[in-house]
């Protein structure tokens, strides 16, 4: 067995950009992992809404987004982004996937020069169809060693309450990669470490289109034979995708892969399984808008691995009819047929 060690120094302040759901629970992750470890640790998040910045520090909770998860007193929140990322040596990023390049852009001149950037983010940049950590390296200059992207099957509330789960912490620097997870050890919250970055990024992208469909199918009422046969053939087109980009088939076959899909199309915590159950009753993706307090990132992100998926002419028959749904060119009662839309042949050819 493998241990995991690193030659890069631990950070002792970290900046979390973002104060939703994942941020703020990798926020407690982190200090978490300082307190196990007798480590100080500063960790900041800077959030939009002076409401919830000010229930972190007083009270020492995000009740907008975590109910009534207690946060440790290492954990303080501003809605200044100058004063969070002051010599902050880690720097995560829990933003939008497609609000991210021009906040990059405001943030650049606040980073210090040699902090590392971790992304939660699972996302396709609209127009440009980048992976989050290639829109981090482009408009923050920095060498993608210094990218980190983080992982798996991360239901926030399940690991705000100390359920145990397993993540992946890439990056293509091996170092850099085992000195975040050591970050993040904490008892209930387990990385694995790769250098796989595509691959990692490509499961954690996708799975949220196949969420959509699986839970378009719960809405109308599908069984679970569909359902299982929606993911297992969602994980294909995510392997296939993947692969053609350069990743490793058997980072499809882990955590950040098949773990990541089953969770968040099984789990009714998952907001792309929420969007899809709610598109498949019925509701305008503006209703769905309405009801849900957080992105659905696979809504945004649909169209753009589906133009990716055109472009490396890889066959997404899933995606595609996700995305005729999302664009209004297919009802979601005729969904059901198109999900396994392909020509007959072997399972095993992909």
């Amino acid at each position: 067995m493998t241990v995991i060690e690193s030659r890069v120094p631990a950070p002792d302040t970290v900046a979390v950009l973002g104060a939703g759901s994942w941020g703020t629970t990798f926020a407690k992750i982190l200090a978490d992992a300082a307190s196990t470890t007798g480590v100080e640790r500063r960790i900041r998040i800077w959030g939009r809404r002076a409401g919830v910045v000010d229930q972190i520090n007083a009270e020492h909770r995000n009740e907008q987004y975590l109910k009534d998860i207690e946060l440790p007193h290492a954990v303080t929140a501003s809605t200044d982004v100058a004063e969070v990322l002051q010599d902050a040596g880690l720097v995560v990023l829990a933003v939008p996937a497609q609000s991210l390049r021009p906040q990059l852009g405001e943030w650049k001149r606040l980073l210090a020069p040699d902090a590392i950037v971790v992304s939660l983010m699972k996302g396709l940049e609209l127009g440009t169809d980048a992976r989050m950590s290639e829109v981090i390296a482009q408009e923050l200059g920095i060498p993608e060693s210094r990218v980190v992207v983080v992982s798996g099957p991360n239901l926030a509330m399940e690991i705000a309450r100390e359920q145990p789960t397993a993540s992946v912490v890439a990056c293509s620097d091996a170092d850099t990669a085992a000195a975040i997870a050591l970050c993040c050890t904490a008892p209930y919250f387990r990385p694995y470490t790769s250098t796989d970055v595509v691959g990692v990024e490509i499961g954690g992208i996708v799975k949220n289109v196949i969420a959509l469909a699986v839970g378009i199918c719960e809405g109308r009422q599908m069984g679970d034979n569909t359902k299982a046969s929606v993911i297992t053939r969602g994980l294909a087109e995510t392997s296939r995708l993947a692969l053609a980009l350069g990743g490793e088939a058997h980072t499809m076959a882990g955590l950040a892969g098949l773990g990541d899909l089953v969770a968040t199309c099984s789990s009714a915590l998952s907001r792309n399984h929420t969007a899809g159950r709610l598109l498949g009753e019925g509701l305008s993706l503006e209703q769905v808008a309405e009801q849900m307090t957080q992105t659905a990132e696979g809504i945004k992100s649909g169209p753009a691995v589906h133009e990716l998926a055109g472009k490396l002419n890889v066959e997404m028959p899933i995606t595609a009819a996700v995305v005729a749904v999302l664009e209004g060119k297919m009802s979601v009662d005729d969904l059901g047929p198109r999900l396994l839309a392909r020509a007959l042949k072997s399972e095993g050819d992909y």
